[in-house]
């Protein structure tokens, strides 16, 4: 890892990914977001201020969480000055998405828990698979795979799976001779 003297106001952009952990691509997508700012140096070259780093932790962090781009660009936004959160600002922060996280987590168990009936046969016309195909969506268009993607597997295993078949033929008739 380079040093960084500690009184250094400035980092490059290889020095805020080193430090941060994050890909420079990442960080240039970042500021193409408006997530994190820099300025240009003579030689064109970023330059971000040291508060950046908590501010790449803290944009890390609530996507870690899965909190999206655009709710932690206006909760960024909502900060004075556009300055870097702080300890409070995750706190008030944190516990306004507590509620979004609380939704996200009941549908995770609801899928968890309709995974049982689920058997990942790939026909998605079951009236019964509230993953793949709620309410029967597609049953109307007949028996068979209606959204799948054929190139994962040989139209042999596909036939062995499902109802329907890659090769259009029906498995459970005789192979046309």
């Amino acid at each position: 890892m380079t040093k960084v003297a500690w009184n250094t106001k400035e980092l490059t952009v290889g020095q805020l990914a080193e430090r941060s952990g994050v890909a420079v691509s990442a960080l240039h997508f970042y500021e193409s977001k408006g997530l994190i700012k820099s300025r240009r140096t003579a030689g064109n070259q970023r330059r971000y201020t040291r508060d950046s780093l908590r501010r790449v932790a803290f944009i890390r962090l609530a996507q870690r969480i899965g909190i999206p781009l655009k709710t932690i660009k206006d909760a960024l936004a909502e900060l004075p000055d556009e300055r870097t959160p702080n300890r409070d600002d995750w706190a008030r922060l944190s516990a306004a998405w507590r509620g979004e996280l609380d939704d996200r987590i009941e549908q995770l168990q609801r899928l968890r828990d309709d995974l049982t009936d689920c058997i990942g046969c790939g026909c998605l016309s079951l009236d019964r698979c509230p993953v793949a195909n709620p309410h029967d969506r597609l049953g109307d268009e007949g028996p068979g795979a209606r959204r799948i993607d054929t190139r994962l597997c040989s139209p042999q295993e596909f036939c062995a799976t499902s109802t329907g078949c890659a090769s259009g033929t029906d498995p459970s008739l005789p192979a046309a001779s």
